[in-house]
């Protein structure tokens, strides 16, 4: 089970976007791409059959998974996840101080 998954809000703990907020758009096995962080420049031949104009487009790159944490709502920082069996059987995401992720 991955701690950090596909729409979770997530807090840039290291380098140049540090402290930037949001969400996952893609998990990339030990990457991931999050929207409005890490934003580069990319020059791109036009594609007519994509309809897809040339120029330079800004997009975001991807960053190290180590680089980000799970944002709590509940106190308003960045937490490390790990999980948790519950009675039943079922295996949950939960922040480090107990609570679980809302997920």
């Amino acid at each position: 089970m991955n701690r950090i998954r596909k729409g979770d809000n997530v807090v840039v703990i290291t380098g140049k976007n540090k402290g930037q907020r949001g969400d996952v758009l893609r998990v990339d096995g030990d990457r991931v791409v999050v929207s409005n962080v890490n934003l580069v420049k990319r020059h791109t031949k036009p594609n007519p059959q994509a309809n897809q104009p040339g120029g330079i487009v800004e997009r975001e790159a991807s960053i190290h998974i180590s680089n980000v944490q799970l944002f709590n709502s509940a106190t308003n920082k960045g937490e490390r996840a790990g999980t948790k069996t519950l009675e039943d059987g079922r295996k949950v995401r939960v922040f480090r101080s107990g609570e679980v992720v809302d997920a």
